[in-house]
């Protein structure tokens, strides 16, 4: 007979977060997002601007990639932290930094799980990042929880009607998210950010920004996001060969909507959401 104890049990609608957090790390940590992620350097440069910061800050980029935020808050010449959950996402972000001569630190950690302590920085950044976090929830409360009274949170998130954003949801179209699983994308609506910063904030200012695919074509970009972007590698390795195929169509479809060249290349304006909170 098997006790009660051993038996496991799960309440109607339950997510297992644990899961989706695996599921996504082997995304992420598949490819190669750096190829990716260098383009949106300026992202990480407005941002630092839009934030204000001061040399000698201490400031800390959560899920930071590649390093985009960080290289941008070092060159600033503050005390940077850069942590990530893929280790050679951070190699090379400090591939970068050595390269210019910066002073970082780069540490592994989970943006739901941040291993510093209460008001230990002045900034806190993510860019394109803790937008993913299965817990959306929690992550929002670390970020606040190693944030310094009056000190700012700062962050880039995709808009659920920009590019990414649509890109996400044709994505979905084959592979749908689990059950009841909340959508990264309301990381870029300022009602989802004000329930979760909302009560700890003095203040939350939201821009919507785009920042510009720019690629050779549009088969360009979809041959480098089916190579290197975790996500869209997955979701193509999991389908059969007629709906890669179909796949393939919607997304260039979707970039022939929003294409706003006309010599055959691509540009084409994503939006985004730069959010600055001032903790209380």
């Amino acid at each position: 007979m098997t006790t009660s104890a051993a038996v496991k049990t799960e309440q109607p609608g339950q997510i297992d977060l644990s899961a989706i957090k695996t599921k996504q790390h082997g995304a992420w940590s598949s490819g190669d997002y750096a190829i990716v992620g260098t383009t949106l350097q300026i992202v990480g440069e407005e941002l630092c601007e839009a934030l204000d910061i001061r040399a000698g800050q201490k400031v800390l980029d959560v899920a930071a990639g590649n390093g985009n935020a960080t290289l941008a808050a070092a060159r600033r010449w503050c005390e940077v932290t850069s942590t990530d959950y893929v280790p050679s996402l951070l190699e090379r972000g400090r591939a970068r930094a050595t390269a210019e001569g910066l002073s970082v630190q780069f540490r592994e950690a989970d943006a739901e799980a941040l291993d510093f302590g209460d008001a230990t920085f002045d900034a806190v950044m993510s860019t394109f990042g803790v937008m993913f976090t299965p817990d959306q929830d929690r992550a929002a409360a670390e970020l606040l929880r190693v944030c310094k009274s009056g000190g700012k949170i700062g962050l880039a998130n995709w808009t659920p009607e920009g590019f990414i954003g649509q890109l996400f949801k044709t994505l979905g179209k084959y592979l749908p998210p689990p059950a009841g699983a909340k959508s990264p994308a309301l990381w870029g609506t300022q009602l989802r950010i004000t329930e979760m910063f909302g009560e700890s904030a003095s203040s939350i200012n939201v821009e919507r920004r785009h920042f510009t695919f720019r690629y050779r074509s549009p088969m360009h970009f979809l041959d480098v996001f089916r190579t290197y972007y975790g996500p869209t590698l997955k979701a193509f390795a999991a389908l059969d060969e007629i709906n890669q195929l179909h796949l393939a169509d919607d997304i260039l479809k979707l970039i022939a909507s929003m294409n706003r060249a006309e010599d055959g290349t691509m540009v084409l304006p994503s939006e985004y959401l730069e959010i600055v909170i001032v903790k209380r």
